[in-house]
């Protein structure tokens, strides 16, 4: 059977599906979205609740703790994190990869509504959820700053105007706002005045509720005419409340005035941006899932003289961080690398073929398999990145290794003196088995990839869908195109009068060719001696494998920087502000960083804060991010009071939990103070290692608390009870919402607090008074003392037990594994006791899960292969020899990895599944041609192995420097994103360069050792199966 025959007898239909094919790749690449990895979805929700003022004990027993318990009942939950600090609580809750994020959010909410009764009664709003993906990192940062305006009437444009606008901007997933607050009027009370007058706290905070109404009036009607009823109902401005009434005494008014400094101010005073050294309000932007970066990010850009338009004037809008620009610099880096890639390869059938020709049949087919690909991918749902595109580069090696088998072949039969048509008819007909069979069983390598969960399954199953696809088409174009244009383009007399050049390589590689006889011979003249190299090879890759430093994924070069601000636990607010424009001088200053922008304070409360850094474009600062990173980890180490921790921000995170540097390892406990105990010795053990940076832990319990201690027989003697004891503290000192006002695009809160005076010290609670329940006011004094202690800042859950994490970063030139190590080590250096237990989370976790699964995979990998190569061959002992050949490539990837200190990572982990595909290719050839030469010429196994390594010695040579050369761009890259690429390209060309002398010599010895194997079974299945004849 034939296949390239219809095709060669039809070139007009062979044209029309070769437009066919191209036209929708084009299609495809022009309509898929663009980002920078693979879209890959960590199912994760974000349960957000308030209750302003409420200590962190308070916010993690009545309010994480019930969440936590309704929630924890929701099925397909991996993790589940809570932070509770003063007045909020943040609750990650990350789902099973392939768990709906819709039908997980609406099972988050029903927990929400049945959690509502067991929640405090005054939280001013219901708890809130919203969608995230901890994988996607901000796609822009806008920051606004103005000379005239106050940092709260900016948040109010952004927050009224900007953030509405944006939202409806096709590809914006979510906008976050940061740096200040929305405005408020904020009645600052003065405890010596209100005492003096004799009033309670609760009496101003209702005065003032029910100064400000907006409720319906109805309206008056006559006959034809209607009246609507208004009222001076709502006070809007801080003038409006100053002459406000809250008393008579003695006959006498008690205007607001002359018991509280009365301010339009913001409803948080303890909110701080800065964009470059100037105040600012920050807006983040996210994009949706599926959403193409670039083009997001491009109508934002455009949007922005109208945005600018709609504020007030005075405002400035200037974009700090655009995810876009490393993003295209490097979509660009890969697809120059494309580009040489296939001028590589087409430089190497040039030189083999020494035919332009020739060298014209696989420049058409090449391109056309490589755009062809697009228009698969894009009906899979695929995007444009870094990942897909590598693919691609490698699939250049792989797609011209078909048209090679099959252009070679032809040009073989031609060289024998055969017409073209003849030449490609007989030349297809041959290897059209062979080209099968080697598509077929590169595909095979990636099937087991399809039942592998998490991030690393994720990611292969598009590389492995992207180079299927390529090799897929590359198959259909061999089988059709390349026969059609052998047969037209090629001609007999240009092999049979070579030129000067021609004569030349064909004398070099005639010379290989006898060097590879007489080697060979030798090899199988001790054949035994070469099989025992074959064992060797296979043991010392099961060593190399044990021994190469491990990782889940390379850190890369995105050209920002992301920082976390830790103050010391008792910091005010005022110092946190000084030293966040320490920090922010300091990365400033660096000559590689372009713009800084940081906030302080709201949801992060006081004492931790946020830094984004853009750094210049690469070909300015001459330094990669990590380089840039450790300069000014030294600087800022020098602040003291607050430490600054910086790390690289990827485009793929598992994980959902907020943390101060890249990695994670959380220890749980029943006995809480175990937990307080043992964390802080392991982090102080850790930091004594110098493999490991930016050691912490989010165990924060040495935050100054001012405790109320109520004697209670006292309290019940004078008619007060807790409630109320907790209310009169609530009003002073919690920053208490205690009115709305309704304006005509927003609604902003009126304030009640204690004045700056009266909030400085402990000593302030004396001045408290308390009503009874006779309505009497009793001083706080008269029946409690106040104790100064030391407590928790932050409450952290994991999984509804108390947890503390320790996170870290790793030194240069140190894996995962290693770190791996080191806190085993500690963990029995310090004697931590049984009820302490210490776990891996997020990318470290990750980690632990694809190292072990990484062994399962590859060795599905080769069963696969196996059961595919044995229906293809009906065969048991073939498959076997094929096989043989991939030990020896994965030697020589890890040892070129170990020789360039690069660890073993997924990017590196999926060379081995191509190198699997690649260097068997090699063994099919030689093995398809001695089957064939077996069966036709009679000859003996060793005479048709020996014939079949001689013939196809040009075309294994010519696809391996194919492939060699294909991932060569990607083993040498520089860049944006280059470190995402070299493992990837380092082990390629190792294994390819390591496994081709090997198999060359260790393939012919295992065929002839198979066939031996092969005719014992048949002998003895015919010995066991002679009929026994009875006699009498």
């Amino acid at each position: 059977m034939n296949p390239g025959a219809f095709f060669i007898h039809r070139p007009v239909a062979t044209t029309l599906l070769t437009l066919a094919i191209t036209l929708s790749g084009l299609l495809g690449f022009s309509l898929m979205p663009v980002a920078p990895m693979p879209q890959i979805d960590f199912p994760t929700i974000v349960v957000i609740a308030r209750l302003p003022g409420a200590s962190p004990e308070t916010m993690a027993t009545t309010v994480a703790t019930p969440l936590e318990r309704q929630l924890g009942r929701i099925a397909g939950i991996e993790e589940m994190s809570s932070a509770s600090s003063i007045g909020f609580t943040r609750i990650i809750i990350q789902f099973d990869v392939n768990r709906n994020i819709d039908g997980a959010a609406r099972d988050v909410q029903a927990a929400i509504n049945a959690a509502r009764s067991l929640l405090p009664a005054n939280m001013p709003t219901n708890p809130i959820y919203r969608k995230a993906n901890p994988a996607d990192s901000p796609v822009l940062v806008i920051s606004l700053t103005s000379d005239t305006l106050t940092p709260g009437q900016m948040y109010d444009a952004a927050s009224t105007v900007l953030a509405q606008k944006l939202s409806q901007v096709l590809g914006v997933g979510q906008v976050e706002l940061g740096g200040s607050a929305l405005p408020a009027v904020r009645v600052e009370l003065n405890l010596d005045a209100v005492n003096k007058y004799g009033l309670g706290l609760e009496q101003i905070r209702q005065t003032l509720a029910g100064a400000n109404a907006n409720r319906p009036k109805g309206f008056l009607e006559d006959g034809e005419i209607r009246w609507l009823i208004h009222a001076n109902d709502q006070a809007k401005t801080a003038d409006a409340f100053r002459d406000l009434v809250i008393a008579f005494v003695e006959d006498s008014p008690v205007y607001l005035r002359d018991i509280a400094e009365v301010r339009d101010s913001v409803q948080d005073v303890r909110n701080a941006g800065t964009a470059n050294g100037k105040p600012a309000v920050l807006i983040t932007l996210r994009r949706q899932p599926g959403a193409n970066v670039i083009e997001t990010v491009d109508r934002v850009k455009a949007l922005l003289p109208e945005l600018k338009a709609s504020v007030p004037g005075g405002v400035d809008l200037t974009v700090e961080l655009d995810q876009s620009e490393t993003i295209r610099a490097s979509l660009h880096e890969v697809e120059l690398t494309i580009v040489i890639a296939i001028v590589l390869v087409l430089g190497v059938v040039l030189l083999f073929l020494r035919n332009a020709r020739a060298t014209l049949i696989p420049a058409v087919a090449l391109p056309v398999s490589l755009i062809g690909t697009f228009g698969a991918l894009y009906l899979m749902g695929y995007t444009i990145d870094n990942l897909s595109l590598m693919a691609i580069t490698i699939a250049t090696g792989f797609v011209v290794d078909d048209v090679i088998v099959v252009l070679e072949n032809i040009i073989r039969h031609l060289e024998q003196g055969s017409p073209p048509f003849q030449a490609a008819l007989d030349g297809t007909r041959e290897v059209s088995f062979t080209v099968v069979s080697m598509t077929l069983s590169l595909v095979a390598v990636f099937l087991p990839i399809v039942l592998m969960g998490g991030m690393i399954g994720r990611l292969i199953q598009e590389f492995g869908a992207t180079l299927s696809i390529a090799v897929l088409v590359s198959m259909v174009v061999s089988l059709t195109l390349t026969p059609m244009m052998s047969a037209r383009l090629l001609r007999a007399e240009t092999f049979e009068n070579p030129g000067r050049l021609h004569r030349w390589v064909d004398r070099r590689f005639e010379r290989m060719v006898a060097l590879y006889r007489v080697s060979l011979d030798w090899a199988l003249r001790h054949s035994f001696l070469t099989l025992m190299s074959l064992f060797a090879t296979f043991a010392f890759n099961i060593f190399l494998f044990v021994v190469v430093p491990k990782g889940l994924m390379p850190q890369y070069d995105i050209g920002k920087l992301l920082g976390y601000i830790s103050g010391e636990q008792a910091l005010s607010f005022q110092s946190m502000q000084e030293k966040q424009q320490q920090f922010t001088d300091i990365l400033r200053a660096d000559p590689a960083v372009e713009s800084v922008v940081s906030f302080i304070g709201g949801e992060s409360q006081g004492n931790t804060g946020f830094v984004f850094v853009s750094l210049k474009p690469l070909d300015q600062r001459q330094m990669p991010a990590h380089k840039v990173m450790e300069r000014l980890r030294t600087q800022v180490n020098d602040i003291p009071g607050a430490t600054l921790f910086l790390q690289g921000p990827q485009d793929i995170r598992p994980g959902g939990r907020p943390a101060n540097s890249r990695y994670q390892y959380t220890l749980q406990s029943d006995n809480l103070e175990d937990l307080y105990l043992w964390a802080p010795r392991l982090e102080a053990a850790l930091k004594e290692s110098p493999q490991l940076v930016d050691v912490n832990n989010d165990l924060k319990t040495r935050g100054l608390h001012a405790k109320v201690v109520v004697d209670r027989d006292a309290a019940v003697r004078l008619g007060v009870d807790p409630a109320r004891v907790d209310a009169a503290l609530y009003d002073a000192f919690g920053q208490r919402p205690v009115s709305t006002i309704y304006a005509e695009r927003n609604q902003y809160f009126v304030v009640m607090t204690a004045g700056p005076a009266d909030t400085r010290d402990p000593a302030s609670l004396g001045k408290l008074f308390v009503p009874s329940k006779s309505g009497a006011l009793i001083p706080l004094s008269t029946f409690s003392h106040v104790e100064t202690t030391t407590g928790p800042i932050v409450v952290n859950h994991q999984g509804q037990f108390a947890a503390a994490t320790l996170s870290f970063d790793l030194a240069p030139g140190v894996s995962l594994s290693d770190a791996d190590q080191i806190i085993r080590r500690a963990m029995t250096q310090i004697g931590s006791p049984s009820s302490v237990r210490g776990g891996f989370q997020g990318e470290a976790l990750a980690f632990k899960k694809s190292l072990s699964s990484e062994p399962w995979l590859l060795l599905g990998a080769l069963i696969t292969i196996y059961v595919v190569l044995g229906i293809l061959y009906e065969s048991f002992i073939h498959p076997i020899t094929i096989l043989s050949t991939l030990p020896s490539a994965g030697v020589g990837a890890i040892l070129a990895l170990l020789i360039t200190g690069v660890e073993l990572n997924a990017m590196a982990l999926i060379s081995l599944f191509l190198l699997i595909g690649i260097v068997k290719k090699n063994a099919i050839m030689m093995v398809d041609v001695a089957i064939q030469t077996q069966r036709v010429s009679r000859l003996t196994p060793r005479e048709a192995i020996f014939e079949a390594a001689l013939i196809r010695l040009r075309p294994i040579l010519m696809t391996t420097l194919a492939a060699a050369l294909g991932a060569l761009p990607l083993a040498i890259a520089t860049g944006y994103g280059a470190d995402l690429r070299r493992p990837l390209g380092i082990a390629i060309v190792g294994g390819l360069l390591f496994s081709q002398f090997l198999t060359l010599y260790t393939t012919p010895v295992v065929y002839l050792y198979m066939d031996r194997l092969q005719q014992w079974f048949q002998r003895h299945w015919a010995t066991d199966r002679r009929p026994i004849h009875v006699t009498d």
